[in-house]
């Protein structure tokens, strides 16, 4: 992985949130370690059972709060990377459930620490979105992420083979979604059909990530030219 050192930005903002992954990764064990005691306490099976999957539930979702944490903002992350690992705890924690398979493709690509976090913010907003409303209608359930890199714009679309549940409005989590689009100097594309729906988020890479991707290219190149047969 090609690193380079970054700017930090909003040491205030950084301070707070690592303050509050903390507390939620203390409230979360504290939880986990109360069901799990009761859990073991139970004489009747039933409410055995019942509690060690509460415990598993919250194991889950513990996998997703880590796998949203801000990654080092002192370099450059692999989106790619990051975002198939939260591919892979929203799936165990929520969509695994309703029998809803994520598929993953992604260009190698790096982003500054906290751009890659906003973007795993939408794509995990945009994943719990479809496993709540989308109606699949008898198909094989099937939601995709895909990362593209088009000259110096990113390209990342979250899309699934399901109809809406109803009418695609405009509520807190895509006005979210939005804003964090924005912050990234780029939006959201939205396309809703009876086949499917897709959300397609664009941005434009800094100069310190298009450096990255230059230098990745590079890298890539060789590699692809050294395995070429010899004729």
């Amino acid at each position: 992985m090609t690193k380079q050192i970054v700017q930090v930005p909003n040491l205030d903002g950084l301070l707070l949130l690592r303050e509050l992954n903390h507390r939620v990764d203390n409230e979360l064990t504290c939880t986990i370690c109360t069901v799990s005691a009761n859990a073991i306490r139970s004489d009747n099976a039933a409410v055995k059972a019942a509690l060690l999957d509460v415990v598993d539930l919250l194991h889950q979702w513990a996998d997703v709060h880590r796998a949203l944490r801000m990654p080092d903002q002192k370099r450059l992350t692999d989106v790619a990377k990051y975002l198939q690992q939260l591919c892979f705890t929203v799936t165990k924690y929520r969509l695994e459930r309703l029998a809803i398979r994520v598929l993953f493709s992604g260009d190698d690509l790096l982003l500054e620490g906290e751009r890659c976090w906003k973007v795993g913010l939408i794509v995990s907003e945009l994943l719990t979105n479809a496993g709540r409303h989308a109606q699949f209608d008898g198909r094989h359930p099937e939601l995709r992420v895909e990362l593209l890199l088009a000259g110096d714009i990113v390209r990342c679309r979250v899309s699934d083979n399901g109809s809406a549940s109803e009418p695609f409005g405009r509520g807190e989590g895509l006005g979210v979604i939005g804003e964090l689009a924005s912050n990234l100097g780029g939006r959201v594309h939205t396309t809703c059909a009876a086949e499917g729906s897709s959300f397609l988020l664009t941005f434009p890479l800094t100069h310190t990530e298009q450096r990255a991707a230059a230098a990745t290219h590079v890298v890539l190149f060789k590699r692809r030219k050294m395995r070429r047969p010899r004729p």
